[in-house]
């Protein structure tokens, strides 16, 4: 298994913990999170631009998140073969020089290769960014480490349409893409300081059969979902994702049974990890929707300006940022099982609190609930982001990561996607006569459902689960 092809780079967690090498991975992590979503507001600009219908720029979003998707099986190998440092550094470099060439794009044609360049170096930063923290990150700090890890992914998708939006009207929408320079010129100087040199192992092979049905099968399932949330009647989406499942079973098979896997799939039998995989698959997934459902209904329900629309949903960015000082004390006191349980339940009722909202709600009401959403939002990553690593081995550290980020990408094109369908199932239902927010109230209600199945996952967990990172120890009875 992959645990026998270790370097001392892996095993080696002797580095300190280092707040600020965290908060830089943490800031190329926005960086990458943000460009994912963040055209979605420019494109009728960048389409008046090349003369192109609008429709067909979203090629250049697709083809940056299944460029990301598809790239992150490779980054672990790429990091255990050359060094994490070196590998980051480069990731960082590819994504700010795509970056320039979006911004000079001439067409279209241009601009969506620009972005598969940007997507890779974007495949790169997540995964290697993490591990380099965790290497680094005792047990009983991996509470803070991730506290940094989380934000960018909870902030980045509510951010977009409000960063993307202004940009695009007070300059023009090649600002998106010319801001990451300097961020990233600076992340680049940064990390040539702040990350430890670490030496690759020049003997790890390739798992090359591996690799190839991996890449294969997550490429094949983002492209089913999207095509489910954008052309939900066409048969493609049905045969992507099928054929996709195909690819990635084939791939775990072959895995199992190879000397030299590309992942070591023995992290699945460590019960915290595997927790991440299941009620965290559908936590995540549940979450990813919000950002999308909720801005849809309240201008196509309740027929606010986008402005308005987005000005309500920075209220989650608000909960998010709210809660985020307290949520290792909580995690701490509490412990992961019961704040997992609570974030979940939590979650589950504000979606049905969502669907019960009107345009003659009280905009404060609508407000403070959106803030609750964003709190309880916050608390589940972080502690899903923790208990993932705290019974994984070092030597073990680099798949469980590798396939986490994988994962997590699946998640939020599912997220997406479920929310679409669920939509789409729910325009003329019965129930909702006269109503156009009367879909978007369906789709709350079958994703409060949904995250239910995350609490249940969190109840057969053990009872005192990740206590070494939590540092809550059993207690007598």
């Amino acid at each position: 298994m992959a645990a026998s092809n270790t370097t001392d780079e892996v095993s080696g967690t002797t580095e300190a913990w280092s707040p600020r090498l965290a908060l830089l991975v943490a800031a190329t992590f926005f960086m990458e999170f943000l460009d994912g979503t963040v055209l979605t507001t420019a494109i009728p600009n960048i389409a008046a631009d090349f003369n192109v219908p609008a429709a067909d720029v979203n090629i250049t979003m697709t083809a940056y998140l299944l460029t990301v998707a598809m790239g992150i099986p490779l980054s672990g190998w790429l990091a255990e073969r050359f060094g994490a440092r070196r590998i980051f550094c480069l990731a960082i470099a590819i994504f700010t020089i795509a970056s320039l060439a979006c911004s000079l794009s001439q067409d279209l044609a241009g601009l969506t290769l620009s972005r598969i360049a940007q997507g890779f170096g974007g495949a790169m930063m997540v995964p290697v960014g993490t591990l380099l923290v965790l290497r680094g990150t005792p047990k009983a700090e991996l509470l803070r480490a991730t506290a940094f890890l989380v934000w960018p992914g909870l902030l980045a998708p509510v951010l977009a349409p409000l960063v993307g939006g202004a940009l695009t009207t007070y300059l023009s929408w090649h600002w998106i893409f010319l801001v990451n320079l300097p961020l990233g010129a600076a992340a680049f100087l940064a990390a040539l300081r702040l990350v430890p040199a670490t030496a690759g192992d020049g003997r790890r092979r390739l798992d090359w059969l591996g690799l190839s049905l991996t890449t294969l099968g997550v490429g094949a399932l983002v492209v089913g979902l999207e095509l489910a949330s954008t052309h939900p009647d066409t048969p493609w989406a049905g045969l992507s994702a099928g054929a996709g499942a195909v690819a990635v079973t084939g791939a775990m098979f072959w895995m199992r049974r190879t000397r030299n896997p590309l992942f070591d799939l023995g992290v699945f039998s460590t019960r915290t990890f595997r927790a991440m995989a299941t009620g965290g698959f559908a936590y995540r997934l549940t979450i990813s929707s919000v950002p999308f459902l909720l801005p849809l209904m309240f201008q196509a329900g309740f027929g606010w300006s986008p402005l308005h629309a987005g000005a309500m949903v920075a209220a989650v960015f608000i909960g998010n940022i709210g809660i985020k000082p307290a949520t290792t004390p909580l995690i701490r006191r509490f412990g992961f099982k019961p704040m997992l349980i609570f974030a979940s339940l939590a979650s589950a009722l504000t979606f049905a609190l969502c669907a019960l909202l009107t345009a003659d709600t009280p905009e404060p009401l609508t407000f403070a609930l959106l803030v609750c959403s964003g709190a309880f939002r916050s608390i589940g990553f972080s502690a899903y982001a923790s208990v993932q690593y705290a019974d994984i081995e070092p030597a073990q550290l680099t798949s469980a990561n590798t396939v986490s980020a994988t994962l997590v990408q699946l998640a939020a094109a599912a997220g997406i996607a479920v929310g679409a369908l669920l939509i789409r199932l729910f325009e003329g239902f019965d129930a909702f006569p006269q109503d156009a927010a009367g879909p978007f109230r369906g789709a709350f209600l079958a994703m409060a459902v949904l995250m239910l199945a995350s609490t249940a996952d969190s109840l057969f967990l053990p009872r005192h689960a990740g206590a070494e990172v939590s540092r809550r120890r059993m207690q007598r009875a």
